[in-house]
């Protein structure tokens, strides 16, 4: 992908790693809470795409749970912070592809 195209697409989308089973619970409810950690801080926690490697390998590496990138439309989110949301909303997302780790 050449830059120029990267830069737009990290402008208009943030993502979300989410294991299976929120991603089932947001497909089903429309709506969800997130893991623990988003739960305990009341955000739902995005990466820009720049950092989906590092959030991966810094909250993620040690998993066994299946999981999921999902791209979020960073207009429809509507927080100002992108990176912090209260709720997250299945409307917002434009993709999802499953994350195979290489450990």
């Amino acid at each position: 992908m050449a830059a120029k195209e990267q830069e737009k697409e990290a402008e208009e989308f943030v993502y979300r790693i989410s294991t299976a089973q929120e991603w089932e619970e947001l497909q089903k409810a429309g709506a969800c809470y997130g893991g623990q950690l988003d739960k305990s801080t009341g955000c739902i926690h995005l990466s820009n795409l720049h950092q989906v490697q590092s959030t991966l390998q810094n909250f993620f590496l040690k998993t066994q749970a299946e999981l999921y990138l999902l791209q979020v439309d960073s207009k429809k989110h509507g927080d100002e912070n992108e990176h912090q949301v209260g709720l997250m909303k299945m409307e917002w997302n434009g993709r999802f592809q499953p994350v195979a780790f290489m450990k």
